[in-house]
């Protein structure tokens, strides 16, 4: 079959729209919807204005408030926590194709020699046995120490065998209180009905990769790999060699033509592709737009590095700085920060891309946006360092 050619324009469209910023962030928000159109949503602990977690889900529709994704994790049940890439959180409905998942991580940490202090099965079961006893409870709830010098990663034996736990899908997370996690029993957690729902090992990868290329609408067998991280790239290569898909050539943003492979339905895609809204978006740096740092240079020319763990001296940009996403270009980068006590939103540097004007009407679209945001942590006023 001769390769489907994707122009640069409409490969940014397919994959702007496959990851919910096609369309105006607007209109009615169903919640669970949202997440499993995305397929995972990315947890971060960092809150400079608000946690990559929430910021995602409120580019996608700026009625979401923060409480809300707790809500779907600790009263509906209707997704779970676990490890991507990172942590995240997923479909409650996934939970079957994710079994291998939790499979994996457990023999990751089995033979991972850098982990020390890890309690044993007996020791991990003793803190289990107090779960079952008193419910749901956090790192908090229990006293053990480091042993020896206490280093940046290091973690007490305590919190080795609850995330060990949690890795294996022994314990699941109950809910969160300012965003500490509560570990309960898996039994207690996962719906029954998924839990004990089986799928072979090949049909978990199987699905696993078909919903990656559905959420991408077009990739290589590294992207594949690359979207949950919970399949290997020769299991995605197998995958790609055994499935009816299209192939396609993709062009980049510097004109060059790379192969790729798209789901049956591409022509259907495209024929319906509409522009990217022109809204102008301040984006997360965890943003599933952004994640992957080579699809996001290749397809918009924008290269992006997060910067927070780079000494202050090294950094190019600055600690924490957002994606400004104009239709379907990335026209600059900011540096805002929420000052919750004097209730304002601060705006420190403001960078636009090589090539790009700043004019007033795009300088109305910024101030509108950062007006958006400003509502949205629910603090009063924007106040603007950069001029």
């Amino acid at each position: 079959m001769a390769e489907l050619k994707i122009d640069n324009r409409n490969a940014r469209r397919l994959w702007l729209h496959s990851q919910g910023l096609g369309e105006t962030p607007t209109g009615p928000l169903d919640l669970a919807a949202m997440v499993r159109a995305l397929g995972f949503v990315q947890l971060d602990t960092i809150q400079v204005v608000s946690r990559a977690h929430h910021h995602i889900l409120w580019s996608r529709n700026q009625n979401y408030r923060e409480p809300m994704l707790d809500w779907l994790l600790a009263r509906d049940r209707a997704v779970f926590e676990h490890f991507t890439h990172d942590a995240s959180v997923l479909p409650m409905e996934f939970l079957p194709m994710w079994r291998r998942q939790f499979d994996r991580m457990r023999a990751y940490y089995d033979r991972a020699g850098w982990v020390k202090g890890l309690p044993d099965a007996e020791g991990r079961q003793k803190i289990k046995d107090r779960i079952a006893r008193e419910g749901a409870l956090s790192t908090h709830a229990f006293d053990t120490k480091i042993e020896g010098e206490r280093q940046m990663w290091h973690r007490p034996p305590h919190k080795l065998a609850l995330d060990y736990m949690w890795y294996a899908g022994e314990l699941a997370t109950c809910h969160r209180v300012n965003f500490t996690k509560f570990y309960d029993l898996a039994e207690r957690v996962f719906p029954a009905h998924l839990r004990e729902k089986e799928l072979s090992e090949g049909d978990q990868i199987t699905w696993l990769c078909d919903a990656a290329l559905d959420r991408m609408s077009f990739g290589s067998a590294g992207d594949v790999k690359r979207f949950w991280d919970a399949v290997t790239l020769p299991e995605a290569r197998a995958w790609a060699e055994r499935t009816p898909l299209v192939p396609v050539s993709v062009q980049g943003a510097d004109g060059s033509w790379a192969s790729a492979v798209a789901p049956p339905d591409i022509e259907s895609r495209l024929f319906g592709l509409s522009p990217a809204t022109s809204r102008l978006r301040i984006l997360n740096p965890f943003d599933p737009v952004i994640r992957d740092r080579n699809r996001l240079s290749r397809l918009f020319g924008f290269d992006y590095r997060v910067e927070m763990f780079v000494p202050a001296a090294k950094r190019i940009w600055g600690y924490y700085v957002f994606p400004i996403l104009e239709g379907e270009r990335f026209v600059g980068r900011i540096e805002v920060k929420a000052d919750r006590k004097a209730s304002r939103l601060d705006v420190l540097k403001l960078w636009p891309e090589p090539g790009v004007k700043w004019r007033p009407a795009r300088e109305e679209k910024l101030e509108a946006e950062l007006a958006r945001m400003a509502r949205f942590i629910g603090v009063e006023s924007v106040h603007r360092a950069d001029p």
